[in-house]
């Protein structure tokens, strides 16, 4: 029998235990600044562990034995968080957002791997070196996950920039038996035209998708996954600087956007969908709204909800995708197929600008990428996005314009218009024998189309 003495110094023993554990809870990402990136960093990763039992709480998981954590499950899927290049040595102003949407939607082993030491450095190629560091550390851990009954296929790698690469080596390592790796803009320099043995590919994982923002600069160009999504097409993003005056965001922006994006597609307020298409041309051309003939049934969605398009996917191999969002949140755009049947007896070249309004609300999107070509008795389908979802349209406004100051007042004689929402089962709208003068709104109230299945 234990004594009172003796159980009363075992209950201190677990007390000092306790308030050791609590002391060292609550830690948050590693924070350094520009003098660090001077000197230099070595590899140092800290694994900081996030459930909903302390999703505000980041609690150090041990590399040597992560299941002394009591917060830490084994048997429960996991998700890791993998940052990229730290040139500033300050942590992602997005990383706690991030972790809170990841909890909100999966109940998972958050694991945010805290590798600044290592990431922040002025010499960037002594950084894309440490990406292989980490990559092993983590692959040691998934080890012992697995002898503790990790399923690999219940592992979500989400790498951001040279995060990706590092995701890619650790699912390298497995065979690419890890279940899923999101690589957001992963990182270009130093990468492109790498072979795949030194940078991510969709053998690293049973799913992998990459979505780009930045190639032009920061990010990767080509396909690097199971589905791979170009953002705007993949290059400048709507809202971020234009010049190198702007200061760092000019730098920044466009290669952050893709967090933000996921973020959104996370926090599933606002679905964005993912057109296939061969270029973003294409796509601006209106030749890739009906996604069957790229063999979906129906289109896929961009981000965290793209896993039940996985099988298709796989399949498919590497698929490409294009969408456009807005300059901050929500990004969804909400898609319209207009389709312009004219009766002119010339060919007519022209941009348009088209507004749905529903008495309280408007929303207005410029046909402008090109010239569009209107020839007599033969359907134009334009691919118009809009900012936001009108419900209920009421009225619609066309402006039609050829940019051309010194030709005479063109006028565009429509048969018939009709717009089709791609994101919704509301019915098709239409309006016939519509007259529509150079640089002149029309407005008009919309009528159910004649030949409507609906």
């Amino acid at each position: 029998m234990v004594s009172k003495m003796m159980f009363l110094g075992l209950l201190h023993l677990m007390l000092v235990a306790f308030d050791t554990y609590t002391a060292e809870e609550c830690l948050q990402m590693t924070d350094l600044d520009l003098k660090h990136s001077i000197a230099g960093t070595a590899v140092d990763v800290r694994l900081l562990l996030y459930t909903r039992a302390n999703v505000t709480c980041g609690q150090l998981l041990s590399h040597e034995n992560p299941f002394n954590n009591p917060h830490f499950d084994p048997i429960r899927p996991t998700t890791f968080l993998i940052h990229g290049y730290r040139p500033t040595g300050s942590p992602p102003v997005w990383l706690y957002k991030f972790v809170e949407f990841i909890l909100m939607r999966s109940d998972v082993n958050a694991i945010v791997v805290d590798w600044n030491r290592g990431a922040t450095n002025v010499n960037y190629l002594r950084v894309v070196r440490n990406t292989r560091v980490v990559a092993k550390q983590l692959t040691d851990l998934i080890h012992k996950m697995k002898g503790s009954g990790t399923v690999l296929s219940s592992i979500h790698m989400i790498g951001v920039s040279l995060g990706a690469h590092i995701s890619g080596f650790t699912g390298a390592d497995f065979n690419g038996e890890i279940g899923r790796i999101t690589a957001l803009d992963p990182a270009g320099p130093q990468f492109n035209h790498k072979p795949i043995s030194d940078r991510l590919d969709p053998s690293d994982a049973k799913f992998v998708e990459a979505l780009h923002t930045d190639m032009d600069a920061l990010g990767y160009r080509n396909l690097l996954g199971h589905i791979d999504y170009y953002a705007n097409g993949g290059a400048d993003q709507p809202g971020c600087p234009k010049t190198i005056f702007s200061g760092s965001g000019y730098f920044k922006c466009d290669h952050q956007r893709s967090v933000f994006l996921y973020m959104s597609s996370v926090n599933g307020s606002c679905p964005i969908i993912a057109y296939p298409c061969d270029s973003y041309t294409d796509f601006l051309d209106g030749k890739c709204m009906d996604c069957r003939k790229f063999g979906f049934d129906e289109c896929p969605v961009f981000g965290y909800d793209s896993i039940n398009w996985k099988e298709l996917l796989v399949k498919y191999n590497q698929t490409r995708t294009y969408f456009q969002t807005n300059a901050a949140s929500p990004f969804c755009k909400f898609g319209y197929k207009v389709d312009i049947v004219i009766w002119n007896q010339k060919t007519h070249w022209g941009y348009l600008t088209i507004k749905l309004q529903d008495g309280n609300e408007e929303s207005e999107v410029e046909l402008k990428h090109k010239a569009f070509t209107f020839e007599t008795f033969v359907e134009t389908s334009l691919h118009a996005q809009f900012d936001r979802e009108i419900q209920s349209v009421k009225q619609i406004t066309v402006k039609y314009r050829t940019a051309k100051a010194l030709c005479p007042k063109n006028k565009l004689r429509i048969l018939r218009i009709r717009l089709t929402p791609l994101q919704s089962k509301l019915r098709p709208l239409c309006r016939y024998d519509l007259l529509l003068e150079e640089n002149k709104d029309v407005t008009f109230r919309p009528i159910p189309c004649e030949d409507s299945n609906f």
